[in-house]
């Protein structure tokens, strides 16, 4: 399908790789973009329409879906990491129960909201923001990849089901990016305007699975061939 004329709800849009989408949907003439965030300000952005939601909260993925019932297109991009020092951590358990209400339970509650819409607006796209931390866990991020695995296999499921109601859901992979989660680390990033830019190629190319980067690329295929799967990571 087309960005051009569609109607973009995005999560997690209030900076970083969410305001990418919204600013890219507008580029590509997208009728109308709403920004899910959890406190809309006054700030007034031309073409974008912020919409209060907190993805951890069902009932409130449930009205922004209500408001926003001409959507055709929904990007789930909400998501948080926190570090442990290891996964041994005795705080590796809270810290993991914190990031699945985001990045695992918020995205199914937000899909499950937004699924019915789609589907009575003739089908459309879901691309849910995931991780090359699927396939490559580090220490001291291990809750957030147990998150983004879950969420991968959620992605893959819900692919399956969408299908019948002409619904594409495209799983979108990336290392570190350029935004306000990954600063102060040292390491080679990318521009979230590139993976938005990407990430929307994507829906209009009808693809499933986007790897975005370089390094998500070889931790991809490390898994179907002889290289070792634990690659070196860039530092953090």
């Amino acid at each position: 399908m087309k960005i051009h004329d569609s109607v973009i709800f995005i999560t997690g849009a209030n900076r970083g790789l969410g305001l990418a989408f919204a600013h890219e949907a507008l580029r590509r003439g997208s009728k109308r973009v709403y920004a899910g965030v959890r406190n809309p300000s006054d700030a007034d952005v031309h073409g974008i329409t912020q919409v209060k939601l907190d993805v951890t909260d069902p009932a409130a993925a449930k009205a922004a879906a209500a408001q926003c019932s001409d959507t055709t297109i929904l990007v789930n991009n909400a998501g948080i990491a926190r570090l442990t020092s290891s996964t041994l951590d005795a705080a590796m358990l809270d810290a993991t129960r914190d990031i699945f209400e985001t990045n695992f339970y918020g995205m199914i509650s937000v899909s499950q909201a937004f699924a019915p819409i789609l589907a009575r607006n003739g089908g459309g796209a879901i691309i849910n923001v995931l991780s090359d931390a699927v396939w490559f866990s580090r220490p001291l991020l291990a809750a957030y990849s147990a998150s983004k695995s879950a969420a991968w296999s959620f992605t893959n499921a819900l692919r399956v089901e969408l299908r019948g109601q002409k619904t594409a859901v495209v799983g979108l992979h990336v290392s570190f990016m350029d935004t306000d989660m990954t600063h102060g680390f040292e390491m080679k990033k990318i521009l979230p305007q590139a993976v938005a830019a990407a990430g929307f190629d994507g829906v209009e190319g009808n693809a499933e699975e986007l790897l975005i980067d370089e390094f998500t690329r070889e931790v991809k295929q490390s898994l179907s061939s002889e290289k070792p799967l634990y690659l070196d990571p860039p530092e953090i």
